[in-house]
């Protein structure tokens, strides 16, 4: 059974990119980290890392006694493959075809893209005639 990946906002978000980036990281450095991407003030991090602790999308340990360290509780992948669901179900009703060619149509993309693209195809489709086969 999937974990439960809780809701996590925009900014949000950008305290979790740090974390994925490097754990644990103590508030400080986080607030370190995001002083040069984001116009926040240091209160607002520290409310934004509490928040995800409270939402169990982070935990903490204490360092020296005092100190915290954050590090996340749920993964960059499952975040991202939660998201893409939702994504998919939001603007293509859970069909992955319409959401490909919009993107293959838009992006430009390198050689090595698309012979990664291809890769994972062709691996798709042996699965598939595997599949196939044996339930024939």
């Amino acid at each position: 059974m999937e974990k439960y990946i809780p809701k996590i906002s925009e900014a949000e978000l950008e305290i979790m990119k740090v974390l994925w980036e490097k754990s644990p990281q103590t508030a400080n450095e986080v607030i370190e980290n995001l002083e040069s991407k984001m116009d926040w003030k240091p209160k607002t991090i520290r409310t934004l890392i509490n928040r995800l602790v409270q939402k169990e999308a982070v935990s903490y340990h204490q360092r020296n006694g005092r100190m915290y360290e954050y590090y996340p509780l749920v993964s960059q992948d499952s975040f991202i493959q939660v998201e893409t669901k939702s994504l998919l179900k939001r603007f293509y009703g859970a069909s992955l075809k319409p959401l490909l060619v919009n993107f293959l149509k838009e992006e430009k993309l390198s050689s090595e893209d698309i012979r990664e693209l291809k890769r994972i195809l062709d691996e798709k489709n042996e699965e598939n005639l595997r599949k196939d086969i044996k339930n024939d």
